[in-house]
């Protein structure tokens, strides 16, 4: 699974960075909107880390789902009250997760996003399998 850590904090980018990569995942950094955008459009992430400050997060989401990739974001701040997460969602997030974290979940909300993509088709549809006249396959 690629994924790529944006975070205008380059420690903080290159910490969880290594600690996904020693989960196996392949992982790249960017530092700001305009790199993740750049890198997006060269495409092949599964899932996008996003932890800018809120007003250039939530700007980098819209344009990361205007561009219909079907990549995953998982939104990363400070910003802890319901409203600032729901804001996040409302732009386009699929997670959000409020800094600080416990590393053993971000990487299974990561997991458990890059499954989604997996299953999704091109633009980010979950595709349907038709199995009601599959061998073996009965309706309940």
């Amino acid at each position: 699974m690629r994924v790529l850590v944006v975070d205008d904090e380059e420690l903080m980018a290159a910490a969880i960075a290594e600690g996904l990569r020693q989960e196996a995942f392949a992982v790249d950094v960017a530092h700001d909107g305009a790199e993740v955008l750049d890198r997006l459009a060269v495409g092949g992430y599964d899932v996008v880390i996003l932890g800018l400050p809120r007003v250039r997060g939530d700007e980098v989401c819209r344009r990361i789902v205007a561009a219909g990739t079907g990549v995953r974001v998982l939104m990363l701040s400070v910003f802890v009250s319901d409203a600032d997460r729901i804001a996040g969602l409302r732009v386009g997030a699929d997670d959000h997760l409020a800094k600080p974290f416990a590393f053993a979940e971000l990487v299974a909300r990561v997991r458990a996003l890059g499954s989604v993509s997996a299953h999704s088709g091109a633009q980010g549809q979950p595709q349907l399998v038709e199995t009601v006249n599959a061998p073996g396959h009965r309706l309940p």
